[in-house]
């Protein structure tokens, strides 16, 4: 009787223990919340042609501001604005393309012109519990306005850089660059050590492969391995390439939203430029992004 009830004692605990081991990952958002988050990218793309390396290298960095507007049962509606943005582009031949400090305007020049327009525009979302995005708005006037600045009133070249802005910054394309850095949660609780998957679309597609790696009081850590494919098609030039992703997040318990986040990936296979006709030109892209939040 004794070793029944020991063994009865046991199974209870252990039942107990599993069941506040238990972690039911998502977003629990409240009306007016703010976060500030901080983003930093660079991207390095090798080109081998005839033998010799060809490198453009971007940098971006920005910060961004989400707000919470509403909470529904199971979904939230949030405000996201850009508040700064810089960017600069160089070439290993040709030296410095492209040098954009968003809020410092140059009016004599195009590309500031237009970089600027997008700052302090609300862009609205609907955020799923776990973080998938189920709807953006305000993406496609943001590209008018962007287009609107440049101040071409050439029809064909406002309508060129309509369609190369929309790739970018219209609605689809942003609703798949922010679920980079929110679709981070299962729809299940889970313990420490449980896997789960999920898909991202657009210009870069990843099939990803999440891992809760531990819990504190305060945090969760989160890990994720991707194949990703990136397929780039434009008037000059196409990419087509694949690779992997590896992914490393911290956390907020209480809210959900990330504390930060590092995604880093090595993607190999070609692109073709139209001054070189069908030419298949080996192509690298390594890259780093990291999402922090400001305090």
């Amino acid at each position: 009787m004794k070793l029944k009830i020991l063994l009865l004692t046991l199974l209870v605990t252990s039942l107990c223990q599993s069941i506040m081991a238990q972690e039911k990952l998502q977003y629990n958002l409240k009306k007016g919340d703010v976060f500030l988050v901080k983003q930093e990218a660079r991207q390095a793309i090798v080109q081998e042609i005839d033998g010799a390396a060809h490198e453009i290298l971007n940098v971006i960095s920005g910060q961004m501001e989400f707000k919470v507007v509403a909470k529904n049962s199971d979904s939230y509606a949030i405000d996201i604005i850009f508040e700064d943005l810089i960017m600069t582009m160089t070439s290993s031949t040709q030296g410095v393309l492209m040098d954009i400090h968003a809020k410092e305007v140059d009016p004599t020049n195009v590309q500031s012109r237009i970089f600027n327009s997008l700052l302090n525009v609300p862009i609205h979302i609907k955020l799923a519990n776990n973080g998938d995005i189920l709807e953006v708005q305000g993406g496609d006037s943001l590209v008018v306005k962007m287009t609107e600045a440049s101040g071409l009133e050439d029809a064909f070249s406002l309508n060129m850089m309509k369609a190369s802005l929309k790739k970018e910054f219209g609605s689809e394309a942003l609703s798949n660059s922010y679920k980079q850095m929110t679709y981070i949660y299962p729809d299940r609780s889970i313990t420490v050590g449980d896997t789960w998957e999920n898909t991202y679309e657009g210009k870069l597609k990843a099939q990803n492969v999440w891992k809760l790696d531990s819990v504190n009081t305060e945090n969760a850590m989160i890990s994720g391995i991707a194949t990703i494919v990136m397929e780039i098609k434009e008037p000059a030039t196409t990419m087509l390439l694949d690779g992997t992703q590896d992914t490393s997040i911290t956390t907020d318990l209480n809210s959900g939203f990330i504390k930060k986040m590092k995604v880093e990936g090595v993607s190999k296979g070609y692109s073709t430029i139209a001054q070189l006709g069908d030419k298949k030109i080996p192509t690298t892209i390594s890259s780093s992004v990291t999402y922090e939040l400001i305090q």
